[in-house]
């Protein structure tokens, strides 16, 4: 029988996004309808009844367009194709079509800072001083007094985020060329207008075909300043660190504010976030504040680093409260202008329920409370495939079980360094990108439903247990406990548009704190510990919660409904006044 699904159609009011869940996909992970081992378009096709029932408004797609892969696709070649090992336009035209019958709108990931060194653009750049694109990169001569490609002659002394130098020599023009990234990565020169416009060209065209917006990738990093000064190098580090020169230049919001002017400007039900690693609460109001113009929400990262030792790759222990404090300390910053992006996982980061939480002994209630706090806070949840199901890290043991170019790297440079071999793996299996990319857990057959073929990178072994076909439909699952968050910031606008008042429980691990909105008041607990803890309210909130309403949610079902009932370890609960 032909599919008589009614159209879902999209709201169209001006901050629709505010109460809309954005689910991201990293395609090459996702579903592989063709049996390479590597996801595609037509397999995301295949999977858009899950996504419909978790109940997400929009999904994000990692860069599908055409790539060498030498950083999964964050390294373009050809704005305007789709990478055949993802598909052809006409997949995504079909794509497109298929979210907006459901009424799910699509965001493409905008990788502007850097092309890949296969671009067209860079090609013609590095053929000769002379090209007419030479200037469309950062191109400049070693110091002075030094021979180009000997250690030290790079023009600056920054360190890469792949490790190693920012720089690197090109024997056929006498130049270097900057990556803040991979080598293939060279960074775009925004300074140029011919290159802004070209990017808004782009940006136009896609929204032509059916795009609803853009998650823009380390925009922040587009504006340099133009002398490129030495940066500081830190104690035990051979490169310097030269984030004062291009982390929030000195032109960057006139781009941003040029970019809304060019391509967004008289289109309505667009979406865009910024990835702006760095920033500041300071910094985040000046893109997020409707009157300026630039984006609708920034992704920043003080939360996700708060973990880091001396590298990301040696990260210490949370105290209790820690991460509850940051969190916090955002919804207050941007409590008056501009939207938080909540997010506690992504392509970038290791699984939240093997981070954040416990997963060894209380999988299931860290997960979901996790979850409640992610989904009550002030701003846009982003849930990222296979957080709905609880996916943890990998069991990665031995080097050539990573594929990420960040993670091998800094493993060489780390043992290059005089790190012990098992201490650096150590580092991989706690922090490394890769535990984000394993195929999604679909099923418990032996590639978890993703792939009749070799997976490209191998499917994590709890996916025998932990996969969507043992959950959905199962009211005491991860999926539909992430669903009846999902439907409950559809149905109670003070979710998405009331007031965050964090609330003293008496005990650093828990998290508590208040949604209002007119007369309507929702009261979030979470136990973010393994150990039991007793909330312990002020008068005033005990006063007011004495005779509250039932549980809305709880990650214990068979918990004591009282709002200050004992918490279980990971325990949490949403209770309402009105």
């Amino acid at each position: 029988m032909a599919n008589e699904r009614e159209p879902r159609h999209p709201s169209t009011a001006p901050d629709w996004w505010k109460s809309a869940v954005v689910y991201q996909v990293y395609p090459r992970s996702f579903q592989d309808s063709d049996g390479d081992g590597i996801g595609d378009l037509r397999g995301i096709m295949q999977r858009l009844d899950h996504l419909e029932r978790l109940g997400v408004g929009v999904v994000w797609l990692s860069p599908i367009h055409r790539s060498p892969q030498a950083d999964n696709g964050y390294d373009i070649s050809d704005y305007r194709d789709i990478d055949p090992t993802f598909g052809t336009l006409e997949d995504f035209d079909a794509l497109v079509a298929a979210m907006h019958e459901r009424g799910i709108r699509l965001v493409m990931d905008l990788v502007v800072n850097h092309t890949s060194d296969e671009h067209p653009w860079f090609v013609e750049s590095r053929s000769s001083r002379e090209n007419p694109k030479r200037d469309w990169y950062w191109w400049r001569p070693p110091r002075a007094g030094t021979h180009g490609g000997d250690p030290g002659a790079e023009p600056t002394n920054w360190e890469s985020f792949f490790s190693g130098p920012t720089w690197e020599w090109d024997e056929a023009t006498g130049e270097y060329y900057l990556h803040l990234f991979d080598v293939k990565q060279p960074d775009l020169n925004w300074e140029n207008p011919e290159v802004r416009h070209a990017v808004y060209e782009m940006m136009r065209w896609w929204l032509d075909r059916g795009a609803d917006g853009f998650r823009m990738d380390v925009i922040n990093l587009i504006s340099k300043h133009p002398h490129l000064p030495d940066g500081p190098v830190r104690s035990g580090r051979r490169y310097g660190d030269g984030g004062a020169a291009y982390t929030n230049g000195p032109r960057l919001h006139e781009f941003m504010q040029e970019m809304h002017r060019e391509v967004f400007d008289g289109r309505d039900g667009l979406i865009t976030v910024g990835e702006t690693p760095g920033v500041t609460i300071d910094e985040a109001i000046l893109f997020t504040d409707p009157d300026r113009r630039e984006v609708d929400m920034v992704f920043q990262f003080e939360h996700v680093g708060l973990d880091h030792g001396a590298t990301k790759f040696h990260p210490r222990p949370l105290a209790p409260g820690e991460l509850a404090a940051s969190l916090a300390k955002w919804q207050e910053g941007l409590a008056d202008r501009g939207w938080n992006s909540l997010y506690l996982e992504n392509h970038d980061q290791p699984r939240s329920v093997s981070r954040f939480g416990d997963a060894e002994a209380h999988w299931y209630s860290s997960a979901t409370a996790l979850a409640t706090m992610l989904h009550l806070q002030r701003g846009t949840p982003y849930v990222y495939q296979g957080q709905e199901l609880g996916m943890t890290n990998a069991p990665f043991s031995a080097l050539d079980e990573y594929r990420d170019v960040e993670s091998l790297n800094a493993y060489a440079e780390a043992v290059a360094s005089g790190t012990a071999v098992a201490d650096a793996l150590d580092g991989l299996s706690l922090m490394s990108r890769d535990h984000a990319r394993t195929p999604m857990q679909w099923d418990p057959t032996p590639n978890a439903g993703f792939t009749t073929g070799v997976p490209w990178l191998a499917v994590n072994p709890n996916h025998a247990t932990v996969n969507a076909a043992a959950q959905v439909g199962d009211p005491g699952s991860v999926f539909e406990y992430h669903r009846q968050l999902v439907s409950l910031r559809r149905e109670r606008p003070v979710v998405s548009h009331g007031s965050f008042e964090r609330v003293d429980a008496g005990h650093p691990a828990i998290f508590a704190f208040e949604r209002v909105l007119g007369e309507d008041r929702l009261l979030v607990v979470a136990n973010l510990s393994s150990v039991e803890h007793d909330p312990v309210f002020t008068q005033e909130v005990a006063d007011r919660w004495r005779d509250s309403l039932p549980v809305l949610t709880n990650t214990l079902p068979d918990a004591p409904g009282a709002f200050d009932a004992p918490l279980a370890p990971w325990e949490a609960r949403v209770t309402a006044l009105a």
